[in-house]
């Protein structure tokens, strides 16, 4: 749970601002978007696999444009 405390005499507007800042850092709201509705095991699946290809194919390509390969 984010917390902050209101420093004596912040504005309402700055305080608000820091507070969705930690929740960002936190994921909390990243985490309460993925919560939303139910994602059936086939579809978890899938979006790892389709994140490990992104990344391997990421690689490869900073790879290539060192020469490696």
């Amino acid at each position: 749970m984010a917390h902050i405390r209101v420093r004596e005499g912040e504005p309402f507007d700055r305080a608000f601002r820091r507070f969705t800042k930690s929740c960002e850092k936190a994921g909390i709201l990243s985490e309460l978007r993925r919560k939303q509705r139910y994602d059936k095991p086939s579809e978890i699946k899938k979006r790892m696999m389709n994140a490990a290809k992104r990344k391997q194919r990421k690689m490869m390509s900073e790879q290539r444009r060192q020469g490696l390969i």
